[in-house]
């Protein structure tokens, strides 16, 4: 916690970056920023991202922003930049099966952990979107949407999602019968008619409510191949 003590509190019109320049002006450098895809859905891993930006104009990427507020295009557009400009990214991958046993909320605190650990370079100050993470190897701070007020959240937003997608559009190859490749396993109208008619594969996330429904009107079945016991891929990239 050294540092010359913060002269102002970034306020939410302070742009993208306030809350880092604020960490930095306090001596909190670098900061990292940590967010989630997939916690919502029913089907396929959680992941999540950590990202620290670069210092000064490499780490000012045009367009941040929260990556559910951006086109898929765009989305990739910006994952490259983030992937190749980042002081330091990492991506960790939680199966499906580890959500089920251990409960989305517990392997989400659990990855954020991970994802943070995992990055090349030690944050002085961690930022995560929504809530406040215990147990991060730094000081942190919970940010109310801080994926679209944070410009290292953000980035952790965009890695995380990006990388999830594609793995649903992966996934769509094995079980075209559901559509993942178009709702990435939220519960649309698509995805529960879907999951209805074919019920759950080995990709389904059987403690959600709506697949373990239908896992009981067929009799216990789960369709298709059973998933692996892969106990989570981690990604990360550095740059010094």
């Amino acid at each position: 916690m050294n540092g010359r003590p913060l002269r102002f509190t970034p306020r939410r019109d302070a742009g993208l970056y306030g809350f880092e320049r604020a960490l930095g002006h306090g001596g909190f450098s670098p900061v990292a920023g940590v967010d989630e895809a997939g916690r919502g859905a029913c089907a396929g891993p959680l992941v999540i991202g950590a990202a620290i930006l670069a210092d000064g104009k490499r780490g000012r990427i045009e367009g941040l922003s929260d990556s559910k507020l951006l086109t898929p295009a765009r989305r990739e557009a910006l994952y490259e930049e983030i992937v190749e400009r980042a002081a330091s990214w990492s991506v960790i991958i939680v199966p499906r099966d580890e959500v089920d046993r251990f409960g989305v909320h517990r392997c989400n605190i659990t990855g954020m952990r991970r994802a943070v650990a995992a990055l090349g370079r030690r944050p002085e100050y961690v930022l995560s979107d929504g809530f406040s993470v215990p147990g991060l190897v730094a000081p942190s701070l919970g940010v109310i949407k801080g994926d679209q007020v944070v410009a290292c959240i953000a980035a952790a937003s965009i890695v995380a999602k990006v990388t999830r997608d594609r793995i649903m559009v992966d996934l769509h190859e094995r079980y075209p019968q559901y559509g993942f490749d178009v709702h990435k396993g939220y519960a649309t109208k698509a995805h529960t008619a879907a999951l209805a008619e074919h019920g759950p594969c080995a990709e389904h996330r059987l403690s959600f409510v709506n697949v373990g429904r239908v896992v009981r009107k067929n009799g216990g079945v789960v369709t298709g191949e059973q998933a692996g016991e892969d106990h989570g891929t981690r990604m990360e990239g550095t740059r010094v």
